[in-house]
């Protein structure tokens, strides 16, 4: 079963910005093809990482304010929130090693 977390509009605040642990956000839409690329890796991260990073993705078609908010202008976009500050962002698709660097990091 998926780790990976559906956030919300409704769910963002409590689920993101005020988690005790750091949160990678996979701003997405499903008609976008480099989303559709990242996604596994996305998947896997949430497994790898289970307990100690909170994993989830974010529709931008649906939380249009959440994704207007953190300045989402080329999706795929991640980001990494540790504190309710981001701390780590990245657009486009990214090798896993560079997304697993930055969340040891957050971890840290």
């Amino acid at each position: 079963m998926s780790q990976v977390i559906e956030f919300t509009e409704n769910n963002f605040d409590q689920e993101v910005l005020k988690s005790p642990v750091p949160v990678l956000v996979d701003f997405w839409a499903p008609w976008c093809g480099p989303c559709r690329m990242i996604a596994p890796v996305v998947e896997e991260l949430a497994s790898e990482y289970a307990g100690s990073v909170k994993v989830g993705k974010m529709n931008v078609d649906d939380s249009q304010n959440v994704a207007a908010r953190y300045g989402v202008s080329s999706i795929p976009t991640l980001m990494i929130f540790k504190g309710g500050d981001v701390v780590e962002r990245f657009v486009g698709v990214q090798p896993k090693a560079r997304l697993q660097e930055a969340l040891d990091a957050a971890r840290g």
